[in-house]
């Protein structure tokens, strides 16, 4: 260990013309002392240098003439590089190769012999050879990799050496599986190493002693609040005029004009939206109207090849872009000094994701981060606004750990036993040591081992499933190589769809690889279809082994790519300062640009009903030709509204025998029943009670299927179902119908095996989101309920009428259902009237899929038919 003080951070800081914070020099000696903790600073304040430096500062031999304060042409401190010292995690691929890139700097500075690598998905065989004989003195990697490197068998020998771990961007694992994963691996290393120092970093955390608990259980910790006035501003794009702007619809193309002219006006900028499928159609876009753009603006998003990603990044980094249209793949901690702007495209559905995203820009001390709010639609002016005062008054989100998911254990217990083995004891003690595994039972460990050993009660005839086997000694290992090599291919909690290859055709072999596209939408396309895909028009031309091939194309309408895990719901927090704006306009005060724009179509909104409020709960109920309607406006986000309107079907459905359709969207829900309902009788608070609401949500939501559905990814990642080797990936479907015959194997043979109790759980804690909907329940509760009568559709229920007809099966075109309905809206309201809150333009501008959603049959229950998709 080095005898220097923190004086090191400080010398090198002054070599570089920069003033260390006072929270950095609190980190450094805090690392000195061999103390852990969580850094929680402002984006671009510099939490990369607070941490490492004090690690080199602890660890790393420095050159001597850095000691004395003598900084001239130091030399290296020895000829052999330092064994693994450091162990850097990350979440994304993108950030691992920036932060490696940002940790070299002071080794070249400080004449200190150590080496810095890169293991990620994108790490090529000959690296991960050399890796394979010595690892670097630091590492850069992920929680599946780091998994992975545990399953060596000279794992603990490997790891000898490691004497500090640091988590970057802990935020973004706190809250899923990965952090699960990251947190067992962390167990594991700590047992071998005591004394091992951890640091977790984030920027954007609401419930920070939670997180601190989390990534240090069972010990202590120090928490360490950067306070860095950082200028964060926040402005909005306002259309021109709100006449014809959409009310639905998230593409926000209406805007592109206005959004070249703010390109055209800053030298680099990032242009984030939130889908892939999105920045597919922008940047194309971006391309049409400006074609003299050709190579200066780029698309980036994690579905394209590492060697395009890696350009854009390097364009970014020298300025040489001047935009890039992208997704969360450059969300992360990634310094990108030229960038000046952020545009963000639509709402952010959350505080600390437009934080993070603002702080691409700007991103160092002292310069001022901007991001520009783009609405795709009227509703999202308001979010606009509400966002804003969000920020101001730091309402972040809080993120939880999920607590117990076996799925995550028995993997776990697989790599434990192809890293040199383990002994059920030892490690039922170290598993406890992770915080989601604290209240671990020794019946559910039990269990747990049987599963590995032999598939639990209804898969020991099945040699497959006998993964994990003890020997003479009592020490469990994996007796097949088959099987080890599936479980290593398989690592990792992240779970997707299977991918293609998108590969350039040509004649006698394969071109240039492009990236991945997922299955299920290369199945709807045939060869000679065109779609865009990277910023290209492309024509299929053949798909064979798990590869698309592809040709240029020129001139055809496109199909464009969809990828699951479009639609994030609108955060509590975002919510409540929606409902806030809303409720100061309906007390005349429009003080903002963005509300005082809205103010003609809010004032049709109160004329024709009301608004919602903090402390009224709108509900507005119509007769029309298709039957009776309710709309309910709880701004609760769409997951807990979908368990919310069938929740209240179901119970309505028990007071009389109905059927209902279903829309949901963030800010509201719809029930449509063909049978007269008198909602004002029936309307009443018993129909909100928290009484038996766990009994009253699996019933009305048909749980068993949804279960099933979520059984799928619990079952890849046990290891029950193997997605497939390299070039022979199984099919969606495939995977779809091996986890379904488990799950009903298990239901019908082994209804206690604990794997069927996680779906259930996830299907009601992350689909659901039961606790946030008890919550709703329970502040709906105490609201004044506010209940209208209105002969014609609103503003606010107009969008959740297009959600329906969306999601409804009819040979008629959405555009043409949506301009007549806007048509005699239009003539119901007179001269000027309902025109700014049905523009049609939501049906051209956005991709339609339509598929039914359950309807509840007279008895209450959901009755679900599959429906064919088209776009």
């Amino acid at each position: 260990m080095s005898n220097t003080t923190d004086i090191l951070g400080e010398h090198w800081f002054t070599s570089r013309g920069w003033e260390p914070f006072p929270f950095q020099r609190e980190v450094w000696q805090a690392v000195k002392k061999g103390e852990s903790g969580l850094l929680h600073a402002t984006t671009g304040s510099g939490k990369t240098y607070a941490v490492w430096l004090g690690a080199l500062n602890r660890f790393a031999p420095v050159a001597e003439g850095w000691r004395t304060g003598d900084q001239q042409a130091p030399a290296r401190t020895s000829d052999k590089p330092a064994p693994l010292t450091i162990l850097w995690i990350t979440p994304m691929r993108a950030l691992a190769a920036d932060t490696a890139r940002a940790l070299q700097a002071p080794l070249d500075d400080l004449g200190i012999n150590w080496t810095i690598g890169l293991r990620t998905g994108d790490t090529s065989g000959a690296e991960r050879a050399r890796q394979g004989r010595r690892l670097p003195s630091a590492l850069v990697t992920t929680p599946e990799s780091l998994t992975l490197l545990l399953t060596r068998a000279d794992a603990q020998q490997a790891f000898a050496g490691l004497r500090m771990l640091v988590v970057d961007e802990w935020h973004e694992l706190l809250g899923n599986k990965r952090g699960v994963q990251l947190q067992l691996a962390l167990a594991r290393l700590r047992r071998w190493m005591p004394d091992l120092v951890v640091w977790g970093l984030s920027a954007t955390l609401g419930n920070q002693p939670h997180a601190l608990e989390v990534l240090l259980h069972p010990g202590t910790g120090k928490l360490v609040q950067g306070r860095v006035d950082k200028d964060l501003r926040v402005d909005t794009l306002l259309p021109p005029s709100i006449e014809r702007f959409p009310w639905a619809g998230h593409l926000g193309l209406r805007m592109l004009a206005q959004v070249v002219e703010q390109l055209d006006s800053a030298a680099t900028t990032l242009v984030f939206t939130n889908t892939r499928s999105q920045s597919e159609i922008w940047y194309q876009a971006l391309l049409d109207a400006r074609p003299d753009w050709a190579g200066l603006i780029a698309l980036h998003h994690g579905s394209l090849a590492r060697e395009v990603r890696d350009w854009v990044e390097l364009g970014l980094k020298q300025g040489a872009l001047k935009a890039v249209v992208c997704t969360s793949s450059l969300d992360l901690g990634v310094d990108f000094l030229p960038v000046e702007r952020v545009l963000q495209i639509g709402s952010p559905k959350g505080v600390a994701r437009l934080m993070q995203r603002a702080g691409r820009s700007g991103h160092a001390p002292g310069r001022t981060s901007r991001v520009t709010l783009v609405p795709t639609h009227s509703m999202e002016v308001v979010e606009a606004a509400a966002a804003q005062i969000a920020i101001a008054e730091r309402r972040i989100e809080a993120r939880a750990a999920p607590y117990r998911p076996l799925d995550v254990l028995v993997q776990h217990l697989v790599s434990m036993a192809l890293g040199g083995g383990f002994r059920p004891d030892e490690l039922f003690a170290e598993v406890r040591q992770a915080w989601s595994y604290r209240e671990l039972t020794d019946e559910h460990w039990q269990w747990a081992l049987a599963f590995v050993r032999h598939g639990g009660h209804s898969l020991t005839a099945y040699p497959d499933y006998q993964r994990v086997e003890p020997d003479e000694t009592g020490l469990w290992k994996v007796p097949s190589r088959r099987v080890a090599m599936r479980h290593r291919m398989s690592i990792g909690t992240i779970v997707s769809d299977a991918n293609l290859t998108v590969k350039f055709w040509a004649r006698g072999g394969s071109g240039r690889t492009l990236g991945s596209i997922e299955e299920g939408f290369i199945a709807r396309l045939r060869p000679g279809d065109n779609f865009l895909f990277g910023g290209r028009l492309l024509e299929l031309v053949r798909v064979e082994n798990m590869t698309a091939y592809v040709s240029r194309a020129t001139g055809k309408k496109a199909a464009v790519p969809r990828w699951n895990g479009g639609r994030m719901p609108l955060s509590s927090e975002l919510a409540d300062a929606v409902v806030e704006q809303l409720g100061a306009a309906s007390r005349e005060q429009f003080t903002s640009p963005e509300m005082r724009l809205l103010e003609p179509l809010l004032r049709v909104q109160m004329d024709w009903s009301a608004l919602p409020t903090e402390t009224t709960l709108l509900a507005e109920v119509m007769k029309s030709r298709e039957g009776w309607h309710l709309f309910l406006y709880p701004f609760a986000g769409r997951h807990v509204h979908l368990g919310l309107a069938s929740l209240l079907a179901w119970r309505m459905g028990q007071r009389q025998p109905l059927t209902f359709s279903i829309a949901v969207n963030d800010y509201g829900l719809e029930l449509l029943s063909a049978t007269e309902v008198d909602w004002l009788q029936w309307l009443t608070p018993a129909l909100f009670s928290e009484d038996n609401l766990l009994h009253d949500v699996l019933a009305s939501l048909n749980a068993g299927e949804l279960a099933r559905r979520r059984f799928r990814e619990i079952a890849r990642i046990a290891g029950l179902v193997f997605s497939g080797y390299p070039g022979a990936q199984k099919s969606a479907r495939q995977l779809q119908a091996s986890s379904g015959l488990f799950f009903d194997v298990f239901r019908q043979y082994d209804p206690a095996n604990l794997l069927l109790t996680q779906a259930e759980e996830e299907v009601l804690r992350q689909e659901l989101d039961v606790e946030r909907l008890q919550q709703t329940l329970r502040r709906l509760q105490q609201r004044t309920l506010d209940i209208h009568q209105v002969k014609r559709t609103t503003p606010l229920a107009f969008p959740l009428m297009v959600e329906r007809f969306r999601e409804s099966m009819t040979s008629e075109k959405l555009a043409d259902r949506i301009r007549r309905m806007v048509a005699e809206l239009d003539k119901a309201a007179g001269p000027g009237g309902y025109q700014p809150a049905a523009n049609a333009s939501i049906a051209i501008e956005r991709e339609t899929s339509l598929k039914r959603k359950p309807r509840l049959t007279k008895d209450g229950t959901p009755r679900i038919k599959k429906a064919k998709r088209t776009t």
